[in-house]
């Protein structure tokens, strides 16, 4: 019996059920809470802090893109040094800490600008010392996502976890779902509910109902610690990945071995993975002992294991440099995803009355996306999966990789269909006489926009489900937690390069006194020119993409290529200590 099986039944209050709400609630609120804050931003940056569009889309996109990353560092602190409980407790805190003092901007008039009046050209700008208090909002909100996000829901596990009650599986994949069904709403909520009090009641209420989801997620959290189990940090698989890699750059002058089975590699006896691969020989070298007395313990473990590796560390990091060309194909549709901002000034032009008696807040539109992604996960998965099955012989229809293909072309599709609408809209702007009017309302319909939306949607399920699979295939599977990792990385290089796009087209366009395509005034610039632009860079990326394949051709039945497992050889590593 082992120490976490031992613990849970020395303790048979701690976890089960009854923690499950203390859980969801905390990820739900924090969800409301700072997806309510996103959607909106674009509006609040312009207003008072007389950022332009480019620069405020921009910003939004390094904090989606610090948040994101910062997740890879949360789920190491917490597996090797301070646990699920602590990472999730400290970045709930961070998440309100940033809270309060984004809120405080809208209650304190010396933290932000004064907003201009419509026809007043000269306004005062953003001082140094309010940019500092802002971003230090985003920082703090950032590190609490880093810390949050990976961990909440695999510290939920724990609690259902039980290797003395097998029985319990269920309850993990049940949880799993009511998960993630959690996450579903709270997005939708936050997309509507919370956006539609800022615009009804503005933002020193708007900002603060955040604070007050955030301050109930806190403290809904550590009024459920008595019955948590809290796990005890243990080696993280993603340092045994680092330690793989600073050992192979550690050693990149030394010979690789000239033999398949000898005493050069470090891999414990239970392994089935006895010699390296063939392909990326040069990580080899992290697993190859030099001096059996300094590299080596007594027991045969690494006297320094940032010096040399086991097998398996060497192998799963080969597996993760296989599968880059494939995960980079996925950064242009997270790209396009990234462009909310300018549909929110497209929307805040035009008319947006569902009924008579109600008009959906311009960052609400992203609600059809939700809805349309939702609803093609359901029917896939319950209509055509057993269609498909029946042609393809596959168990989840179509392969991963295909299902990758439809995403991108469906995105690139979507990014045409938003440059058309988008020249339409200008169109009818310049012909009522609002091209000097930002602010101006033009006599067109805003829900000319929930197409594309719509195809966004569809194209975010395919892809992102089918990348996840993916990668779920390929990898063995004590690195299935790195395909949810890749995809959250994939997320923050992909918001990153989003914004560095944004800045560039923004110059460029400007140049020689010229009006950028990105201009604030959507009316005088040529935003319909940059979705073209983004639909043309998709359709590289599915050039790309179609090229890529070929490099995965036997892969895309859902069998792992990627072990390697020596036949017909036996090297007993037990006389590596007794060398």
């Amino acid at each position: 019996m082992d120490k976490e099986t031992q613990l849970i039944e020395e303790n048979p209050r701690k976890g089960g059920l009854r923690t499950m709400p203390f859980i969801i609630v905390n990820e739900s609120f924090e969800r409301v809470a700072s997806y309510g804050l996103q959607a909106n931003l674009i509006i609040y940056l312009m207003t008072y802090y007389k950022m332009t569009a480019a620069a405020g889309t921009s910003i939004l996109g390094i904090w989606t893109a610090l948040s994101n990353g910062l997740a890879i560092v949360g789920a190491i602190i917490s597996d090797s040094y301070c646990g699920r409980f602590k990472a999730v407790a400290f970045g709930s805190i961070s998440t309100l800490i940033g809270m309060i003092i984004l809120w405080l901007t809208s209650m304190i008039p010396q933290l932000k600008s004064l907003p201009c009046p419509q026809f007043q050209h000269v306004c005062n700008g953003t001082t140094a010392f309010q940019l500092a208090v802002l971003f230090s909002s985003f920082g703090f909100m950032s590190v609490g996502a880093g810390f949050i996000r990976p961990c909440s829901i695999m510290f939920g596990a724990d609690q259902l976890e039980n290797k003395g009650k097998p029985q319990n599986k269920k309850l993990v994949d049940s949880y799993f779902n009511w998960y993630y069904a959690s996450i579903g709403v709270s997005t939708i909520l936050a997309v509507t509910t919370v956006v539609y009090i800022q615009e009804r009641f503005g933002w020193k209420i708007g900002l603060g109902i955040p604070v007050i989801l955030m301050f109930l997620s806190v403290s809904m959290f550590l009024i459920g610690s008595p019955w948590y189990i809290k796990v005890k940090a243990k080696e993280s698989l993603l340092i045994g990945l680092l330690q793989a890699a600073v050992a192979a750059f550690k050693k990149r002058n030394t010979h690789h071995a000239l033999t398949d089975c000898d005493n050069y590699y470090r891999s414990p006896l239970e392994s089935e993975v006895l010699t390296p691969s063939n392909d990326f020989r040069c990580l080899n070298r992290a697993c190859m002992i030099e001096d059996p007395q300094r590299d080596l313990n007594p027991d045969g473990s690494a006297s320094n294991p940032w010096n040399l590796c086991s097998l398996e560390q060497v192998e799963s990091l080969k597996a993760i440099v296989r599968v880059l060309p494939m995960w980079s194909t996925g950064f242009m549709i997270y790209v396009t995803m990234n462009q909310f901002s300018f549909s929110v000034l497209q929307a805040k032009t035009m008319d947006r009355h569902v009924i008579p008696q109600f008009e959906l807040p311009a960052a609400s539109f992203s609600v059809f996306l939700i809805i349309a992604l939702t609803i093609w996960v359901t029917f896939y998965d319950r209509v055509l999966v057993p269609l498909l099955s029946k042609y393809t012989g596959r168990p989840r229809g179509l392969s991963p990789v295909t299902r990758m293909g439809i995403g991108l072309l469906v995105s690139c599709m979507s990014m045409a269909l938003s440059a058309i609408t988008e020249s339409i809209r200008q169109q009818k702007a310049i012909e009522e006489g609002h091209e000097d009017d930002p602010h101006a309302l033009v006599n067109m319909s805003a829900m000319w926009l929930v197409p594309q939306y719509l195809l966004l949607g569809v194209a975010e399920a395919a892809h992102a489900v089918g990348q996840i699979e993916f990668f779920y295939s390929l990898f063995p599977k004590s690195m299935a937690s790195i395909a949810s990792a890749m995809y959250t990385i994939g997320t923050a290089v992909s918001s990153l390069f989003g914004s560095i796009l944004v800045s560039g087209v923004d110059w460029l366009t400007s140049t020689g006194g010229k009006t950028s395509w990105l201009s604030s005034n959507i009316n005088k610039g040529h935003l319909d020119y940059y979705f073209w632009l983004l639909a043309f860079l998709s359709l590289l990326n599915f050039f790309y993409f179609v090229m890529v394949c070929r490099l995965y051709e036997t892969g895309n039945d859902g069998r792992s290529r990627l072990s390697h497992v020596a036949e017909d050889k036996e090297c007993d590593y037990r006389l590596l200590s007794e060398s």
